[in-house]
């Protein structure tokens, strides 16, 4: 039977005999009354970390996950090659693999692997951990192959196509023709159980820093045969992480519980045993559950804001964190007038990104002029690189592009997504208050996030692309390739359909540059060419994005500096119990 975790007062158990030891009339007859009391005091619930979320879990699979939700989930029950410090972003520590090394012309990589990290499978009905085997080099060969597979949908596969040798051939291939067997063609194998070898398409100085990433996690080959899909079923679903999976009920809530069985030296300092996550999509909601101290994180609802930064209450509580994410305008590049290099520098330039931050951001956010946020190998210093708001050059520019004051400058289609806000208006006032463009040009429009993305997509056709949309990048890897290369990149995602020019020359370059110093030097040069006077400006960078976080102040953790890459570490969140459970009660 399921145990419930709460507290229960005392049990007293009182136990009273009355004997007739002797039949009356007998010698040494008498009556003995029993008093037996027995005070039983439960044990106390597991320290418990509670949260809410607003939407649902996408999916338990590390190569299928591709939102922050799935990929916070991965983090906790499956362990990686290497993983981020939680205290130290952008630093790396050995997690299944303990030693690696390069070969020398940098295309192969040899990692020993640890043999003594168990597969577990947890048992909710019976709250046992069973261990089914040991996690080998092939689970590892067998992740980042599936990684590559069309037929998982992975929105990822396009990060490990790009530079494990076979694994593009594979990921271009129709998910109708593929096979397990055509895993084959990707090149990682294991050739023992403690060594995994993978093989490179070029020396990519980068690849290092993707091993962390939740693409290329293990999974048991053999609960994938015989489960198929439903290997990350409740009671099928196999997890070699600092936690397990107890309870999920899907759009309702998910319990995670401390694995018994993972080897000390991986877990994480928190004293977190267990962690339940409700689902609740409503801000307001969840910030009053807040208030009534039964959840111990909560993001704070717009409303709200101003009355929550003004409460001493909130003092100590109140925690500002970075996400790395930045935000921004793309232009269409290959769609007139923003074909025109001119236009797009005179519309970067007449944005003031302070003052947008200011009124749509309510100061939450950093302003950008280029596009690799700090925190991020190869990131120029934040304001040194970029034009940023100029109106004067801004002028100059449109007029060069042959519309003095704006005059014949065909129809702008701006979009924004739902949860953008008043993003296309501050730039349509922007351009009208700057550059004198009459307001009828411009058009805005709002669509569903998932619905802009398809529209400006790799294969959207021009008649469902707008001029101008507005958009957003979040690290997968802190390496600036992450941004120029996958973001800008000719070669890259490219949603702005920019042509290849120098600059990708620079960018290759800089993805086969071993010497850090080196790379820091081409990075440099290469946000220049995007982002300065006579650069190309395919995109508006506007701000990098924090969060104002609220915790109990009996939560301890490396609130600022972890799930900057990855998901956040569960198991290194303190949790007072004492404390808690007296607010809650």
């Amino acid at each position: 039977m399921k145990k419930v975790f709460r507290s229960l007062p005392a049990v007293v158990i009182i136990l009273m005999f009355t004997a007739t030891l002797f039949p009356t009339g007998l010698v040494g007859a008498g009556v003995a009354d029993i008093i037996l009391i027995s005070v039983m005091q439960p044990p106390p619930p597991p320290n418990t970390y509670y949260l809410t979320e607003n939407t649902l879990l996408g999916t338990l699979d590390p190569q299928r996950a591709s939102d922050p939700i799935s990929i916070d989930a991965v983090e906790n029950l499956f362990l990686g090659l290497t993983d981020t410090d939680p205290l130290t972003p952008g630093s790396f520590m050995p997690e299944l693999a303990t030693d690696w090394e390069v070969n020398e012309d940098g295309t192969q990589w040899t990692f020993t692997i640890r043999t003594d990290v168990p597969w577990v499978r947890w048992n909710p009905d019976t709250e046992t951990a069973e261990i089914v085997r040991m996690v080998t080099a092939d689970d590892i060969a067998f992740g980042i192959q599936r990684a590559c597979d069309p037929r998982l949908g992975n929105y990822y596969a396009s990060v490990a196509a790009r530079v494990i040798l076979g694994c593009d051939a594979l990921a271009q291939s129709s998910p109708d023709d593929v096979s397990d067997a055509d895993y084959e063609q990707v090149q990682v194998s294991a050739p023992d159980d403690a060594t995994l070898i993978v093989n490179l398409q070029f020396a990519a100085s980068y690849f290092f820093s993707q091993t962390a990433m939740w693409i290329y996690r293990p999974v048991p080959r053999d609960a994938v045969e015989e489960f198929g899909d439903d290997w990350t079923a409740l009671g099928s679903l196999m997890t070699n992480g600092p936690f397990v999976l107890d309870e999920y009920v899907r759009g309702v809530r998910r319990t995670f519980l401390r694995n018994p069985h993972l080897p000390d030296d991986l877990r994480g300092p928190g004293n977190v045993e267990r962690v339940f996550v409700v689902v609740v999509e409503d801000d307001s909601t969840r910030f009053a559950l807040y208030q009534d101290n039964q959840i111990d994180r909560s993001q704070i609802p717009p409303a709200e804001m101003e009355g929550v930064l003004n409460n001493p209450a909130y003092q100590g509580q109140l925690f500002r964190l970075p996400t790395l994410a930045v935000r921004f305008f793309g232009f269409a590049n290959d769609r007139p007038p923003f074909d025109n290099v001119h236009v797009r520098r005179a519309f970067s330039a007449a944005l003031d990104r302070s003052g947008m931050v200011q009124a749509v951001q309510q100061n939450r956010g950093i302003p950008m002029i280029h596009l690799t946020p700090p925190g991020i190998f190869g990131a120029p210093p934040i304001n040194e690189v970029g034009v940023g708001y100029d109106p004067g050059y801004a002028r100059a520019e449109l007029e060069a592009a042959g519309y003095p004051n704006c005059e014949g400058l065909p129809p702008v289609n701006i979009v924004t997504y739902a949860q953008g806000g008043d993003w296309g208006e501050f730039l349509a006032g922007s351009v009208q208050q700057v550059l004198g463009c009459d307001a009828e040009l411009l058009s805005i429009n709002s669509q569903e996030f998932s619905v802009l993305l398809e529209a400006t997509g790799a294969g959207s056709s021009d008649d469902a692309r707008p001029h101008l949309w507005a958009s957003s990048w979040g690290p997968d890897y802190p390496d600036a390739h992450n941004w120029v290369g996958d973001v800008l990149s000719c070669a890259g995602e490219n949603s702005f359909r920019r042509p290849c020019s120098p600059v990708d020359d620079l960018i290759a370059e800089a993805a086969l540059e071993s010497n850090p110093d080196n790379r820091l030097e081409l990075y440099y040069r290469i946000e220049e060419m995007f982002f300065g006077a006579e650069g190309e400006h395919p995109i508006i960078p506007l701000w990098l994005e924090f969060e104002t976080v609220l915790f109990k102040p009996w939560v301890e953790g490396p609130f600022g500096t972890d799930a900057l890459f990855g998901g956040d570490h569960y198991d290194w969140y303190n949790v007072d119990q004492a404390a808690q459970l007296a607010a809650r009660d």
